[in-house]
């Protein structure tokens, strides 16, 4: 009997360190614990964030390395619990996209304290020394490209411009505003365009280059919030002032594509509009399909597939124990953020076919109208 009680005993210290030794080993496989890179996106709502989730799991399908996505749906508050959220999930790595830029920054400081490398994407999170990466287009040269399509499709002098925004708590809604006004400021101030709905951008269209403070009080009046309602009311509102001298050939910054929509709609809706040309950003496939049919003007296209490879790239070096390679910097008001840049390309009617279909982007036949 003591010998069958002996031998009991040790088969359960044995199978007590054998389990043992299985944690021990499932504690050191690094990458393969728990979640390995961490995603926080802005919303549902808009298309662009819904391609960019299939194309971060695309991304890392065939590596050891695991993600998990969550959408704060235009709260900073659930952005912040997202983030807690991963953080106790084990990840190594936070990609984030910020709601507010500003606001962003104590959910990412939480990250960095439990040793997690951050990477902001597209979005730059301002006021913080917790983000180590910035991966972005080049948001002043949106803006520029945006202005400069305006400028070469005036016709005349005294030609109506009316000006728009994105969010006033989004940083890159300042940095497209920065370049669009760059470009487009001295036209204004040589008479080629006129201000039609914005008193603070006529006050200062003397001035090359805004102040921080500057573009808040234009942005406080032309703001969309990245809502095609909004633009949709404000374009309405600001048609409604103006008299005929503001309307007939007209140039419109939009923001984004689905401010532009909106935004055109009213616009060709106007019977005293005799033309417009309006631009937009991102490529969603509704404002393709304007482009195609003539009512949006143009399209800043921001190849996300390549934002998405550089953020993962940058995570995978991380995990891999690299370097990431950058090629440039931006200041977020606290430091000089390590940042790689992806180039951005105009699209209108003359090349829609070639960037956006012929490279794989879309399908031809999700489309009508489109010509070879």
């Amino acid at each position: 009997m003591r010998k069958t009680v002996k031998v009991v005993s040790m088969l359960m210290v044995l199978i007590l360190f054998m389990g043992m030794l299985a944690a021990c080993n499932s504690s050191s496989t690094g990458g393969k614990k728990g979640v390995s890179v961490g995603i926080v996106l802005p919303t549902k709502d808009e298309p662009r964030w819904v391609q960019d989730e299939k194309r971060f799991k695309d991304a890392l399908k065939d590596s050891e390395y695991t993600t998990e996505i969550l959408f704060s749906q235009g709260s900073s508050a659930k952005e912040k619990e997202n983030v807690e959220t991963l953080i106790n999930k084990g990840i190594d790595v936070l990609i984030i996209t910020p709601q507010d830029g500003a606001a962003a920054a104590a959910a990412v400081e939480s990250a960095k304290k439990e040793g997690i490398t951050v990477i902001s994407y597209d979005r730059l999170i301002t006021n913080t020394d917790a983000v180590d990466y910035y991966v972005t287009f080049d948001s002043v040269a949106v803006g520029e490209a945006q202005g400069q399509y305006l400028i070469d499709h005036a016709e005349g002098k005294d030609v109506p411009l009316y000006l728009y925004a994105g969010a006033a708590s989004d940083n890159n809604a300042f940095l497209f505003f920065e370049g669009a006004w760059k470009v487009l400021q001295p036209k204004i101030a040589d008479g080629t365009f006129k201000i039609a709905n914005s008193s603070e951008a006529e006050s200062l269209k003397d001035t090359a280059e805004l102040s921080r403070d500057e573009m808040s009080k234009i942005l406080g009046q032309v703001t969309t919030n990245w809502d095609p309602n909004e633009a949709k009311n404000k374009a309405q509102t600001h048609l409604t002032a103006a008299g005929a001298d503001m309307k007939g050939n007209v140039a419109v910054l939009a923001p984004n594509d689905g401010t532009a929509r909106s935004i055109a709609d009213v616009f060709a809706s106007d019977k005293a509009v005799t033309s417009y040309v309006v631009t937009g950003q991102d490529a969603e496939k509704a404002s393709v399909q304007y482009v195609i049919d003539g009512k949006q003007s143009m399209i800043v296209f921001k190849d996300v597939r390549t934002l998405v490879t550089d953020a993962m790239g940058i995570a995978v070096d991380v995990l891999d124990g690299k370097t990431p390679e950058t090629t440039g910097s931006y200041d977020n008001g606290k430091k000089d953020v390590e940042a790689k840049q992806t180039e951005v390309i105009v699209v209108d009617q003359d090349n829609v076919k070639e960037e956006l279909i012929d490279s794989g982007y879309y399908k031809a036949d999700e489309f009508t109208g489109l010509k070879e």
